[in-house]
């Protein structure tokens, strides 16, 4: 009997304040766990001529096997933690999954993808306007064979939790694309890209161009013009690889030497089309939040229809003043210092229980 569980928690839960663990700590789980101790160790592990570093959170003393779960950040140069170099300080939204995913007894690997933190881009003679998405696709493949091979992890119970854009590589990881790697039981997508990237592109920008309308500094005819050069310049790239020369509004600053075979790459796959294809068996943790202005929930629920249409172990969550980086918001505090969303954690907790 096919199932699809919609669940929208409200934050009547007691705040939880993110704990942070010093690379090497020890941390106290929480919950059934409360007496196992979990340990973050730096790791490394090979991809080709490339060092990828990362944190493998487990238990300290290994009394059984437990589940495992690769963390894969989204967009941009984002390191293991969840952090960019250029957001004004940290939000370590990674870091606070493990954490959660720790409590409920599931051991992790977060890394420095291609690009980031103490990974970098790798050898000197990297070509970075020919890269694409290959190698971020080599580094959640080589990280999930390397979860697979520590010992206490149970291989039987593996999992893929991907935020963001890194929700689209946890996909890609689940359906194969990425390389051959041992049975994923279980995929979470946090806030997950839900449209093709360039789709996402049309409708960021053409929000913007509207709260410009609404706020007087540019006409209804500006907007007009802009949005249909950004859709015929899509529809142009996405047929030949190539974008029209002088694009307004700042348009070809999406489109450069550096990024342009990563774009068309990345657009080529639709989520959508990829959640379908998941496994039957796999279980799937989906969600969205009313106050996420990056990825919409009318975008995450074409996802979430068509994964309830033809699979049973799906739960779709639906949070309440969440931002995009997990953290309590609402329209009047988004962007300010405020602790994770507890509905978060619950989430977690009721997929573990259910999938693991």
């Amino acid at each position: 009997m096919q199932r699809k569980l919609i669940v929208s928690l409200t934050s009547g839960f007691a705040l939880l304040v993110a704990l942070i663990t010093p690379l090497g700590g020890l941390h106290a789980g929480a919950s059934s766990h409360a007496a196992t101790r979990w340990v973050d160790q730096a790791v490394s592990f090979q991809v080709g001529p490339m060092t990828v570093y990362g944190t493998f959170r487990h238990p300290a003393s290994v009394t059984k096997p437990v589940p495992g779960v690769v963390i894969i950040a989204g967009s941009g140069p984002t390191n293991r933690n969840g952090n960019l170099t250029v957001d004004p300080g940290p939000l370590n939204t990674l870091e606070q999954l493990a954490d959660w995913l720790s409590q409920d007894g599931v051991a992790s690997i977060r890394y420095d993808k291609f690009g980031s933190g103490e990974t970098g881009y790798g050898p000197p003679s990297a070509n970075l306007q020919a890269t694409g998405i290959t190698p971020y696709e080599n580094d959640s493949a080589a990280a999930f064979r390397f979860l697979a091979r520590q010992k206490g992890i149970d291989d039987r119970r593996l999992g893929v939790v991907g935020h963001s854009e890194g929700a689209l590589y946890a996909l890609l990881l689940a359906t194969g694309h990425s390389g051959k790697v041992p049975p994923i039981h279980a995929v979470a997508l946090f806030e997950p890209l839900s449209v093709r990237y360039l789709t996402l592109l049309e409708a960021q920008v053409g929000a913007q161009l509207a709260s410009e309308v609404a706020a007087g500094t540019i006409t209804q005819q500006t907007a007009t013009a802009n949005n249909e050069a950004l859709a015929a310049a899509v529809d142009q790239f996405r047929s030949s690889g190539t974008v029209p020369a002088n694009l307004p509004y700042g348009i070809s600053d999406y489109f450069n030497g550096s990024n342009e075979q990563y774009i068309y790459q990345l657009d080529a796959y639709n989520p959508e089309t990829l959640t379908e294809s998941l496994p039957a068996k796999v279980h799937v943790l989906l969600t969205c939040s009313n106050v996420d202005t990056q990825v919409l929930c009318s975008q995450v629920d074409h996802v979430a229809q068509g994964l309830a249409a033809i699979h049973e172990n799906d739960t779709f969550v639906r949070l309440v003043n969440v931002s995009h980086a997990l953290l309590l918001a609402t329209p009047a505090n988004y962007g300010q210092p405020v602790p994770f969303s507890p509905q978060v954690q619950a989430a977690i907790k009721h997929f573990v229980a259910t999938s693991f």
